[in-house]
Parts: structure tokens; sequence; C-alpha cells
């Protein structure tokens, strides 16, 4: 199988329907295998119900049963997946119309780099941003794109699983670890998904900027000088997401 789609949900019963309307995109493309995993908190708000009523649609398996968090539910979806590579799909979080033209583009790698493509912020009023990949060295920065558009090699998740210590930035320290270890990045092109702009790291920017240093220190082996620039870069820009956000 070449592609799990892990979906985290809890209490979001719109966004798993949402998120699940969206697979349409990949499956009319009867040349790509994929699975549907989804990780639900222990929600009662019907997504268990919604889910059983799949009958399996997309190859899908869950589970519903309570967590320690985003991250932990995540760990979860790695410990299920089969395929030979996964991506993030959050609940809420569609693909991209054009998504299958992009997972094509993996049917013939290696498994030794993170495949990365560009997704599309949603500001919740109409206005939607692409952030197209940036080059590999932008890790020592912030991740290279956007979470719900990278694909990891499912062996390199399963060795580097998410860190519960870092609460709102463990998708950038499992990245830099994955780099660390010899997993590059390459680009793909095209969109692959879009997602609101309201989730945790836009919520809890401060937090996250200081997450992101410790990832830098501690993983990186970033320079406390370079550190501290990038921590003020990072404060700046998600700061003015969080603006752009609360605003729409």
């Amino acid at each position: 199988m070449l592609l799990s789609v892990i979906t985290v949900a809890f209490r979001n019963y719109d966004g798993v329907v949402k998120t699940q309307a969206s697979l349409a995109h990949l499956a009319e493309a009867h040349d790509i295998t994929f699975e549907w995993i989804v990780v639900d908190g222990g929600s009662n708000d019907g997504t268990t119900e919604f889910l059983e009523n799949l009958n399996g649609q997309y190859n899908l398996r869950f589970v519903s049963e309570k967590d320690k968090g985003i991250y932990d539910a995540m760990n979860k979806g790695i410990a299920m997946a089969e395929g030979r590579f996964a991506l993030f799909l959050n609940s809420g979080d569609i693909f991209h119309p054009d998504v299958a033209d992009v997972v094509r583009q993996l049917k013939d790698v290696n498994e030794d780099a993170m495949y990365i493509g560009d997704a599309l912020l949603d500001f919740g009023d109409g206005t939607k941003r692409r952030r197209s990949a940036k080059p590999g060295w932008y890790i020592y920065h912030s991740l290279p794109a956007s979470h719900q558009a990278i694909f990891f090699p499912v062996s390199g998740l399963k060795s580097w699983p998410y860190d519960l210590q870092y609460k709102v930035s463990s998708d950038y320290a499992l990245t830099a670890r994955m780099f660390k270890a010899g997993y590059s990045f390459k680009r793909l092109k095209g969109l692959v998904s879009e997602f609101s702009m309201g989730g945790v790291s836009t919520s809890n920017n401060l937090e996250l900027c200081r997450d992101a240093k410790n990832v830098q220190r501690k993983i990186l082996r970033v320079p406390g000088f370079w550190a501290e620039i990038s921590y003020l870069l990072r404060k700046r820009t998600t700061g003015k997401t969080k603006a752009l956000y609360n605003k729409a």
C-alpha cells in the first residue's frame, strides 16, 4: 500500500465528515492505493457511529479511546499504519482537489526522504494563502512545509515517533530528528491539502516559539545566537498569523 492517511479527532464530528468527504479527491485515482486511519479521543458526538456506518470505505480502520493529547493520538495512528508513506490530515483538514497528481509522484521513489508539497492556509473569511514548500535547510528555522503537506516514510515514523514533551511543536521535533538521522527533504510539485489556521499552533504561538527553540538547540544543535534570532522571527510571524486569524 502506498499511503496511510492518518486523522486524529476529538469532539469534532463535523471536521471528520469534512475530511472524509475530501478523500474522494484521492480515491478517484484508481492507480493509487491508500488507507484511512482515524484515531478519535473517545468522543461522544456521533463520530464513532459515523465511522462505523462507512463500512470500511477507503480501507478505513479506527479506534475511539482516551489518549494523552494530539501527539499521543498521532503515535497510535503510526502504530496502525501499513502504507509506505504517511500523511497527517487531521479532522477538519481536507485534501486539495489536485492531491492525486502529487501522490502519484511517490510511486517510484525510495523511502529515504521526507517528501514535501504545498498547502493552502484558510483564514476563515474566504481568504486562502498558499504555503509553498521551502528548501530543506529551512528546517533549521522551521518546518520546510506545512505538516499537512509532508509525506513521511512510515518506517522512519515508527523509529522516531512524536515526543510528548513538546506540547505544540512535536511535529517539528519529529521532523528534525528524522532529518538528523539522514532523511532529506525532497520537493513534490502541487497542492496537497487545505487547513484552517485555528489550530493549536495558531492559538498558542508563544509556547510554539519556546518549543521550537528547544528543538533547535537540543536536536538540531543550532548555535544559541541563531536560535534566538529564529525565535524572534518566529514570534513575529506567528503573531501576525494569529492576528489575521482572529480578525477573520
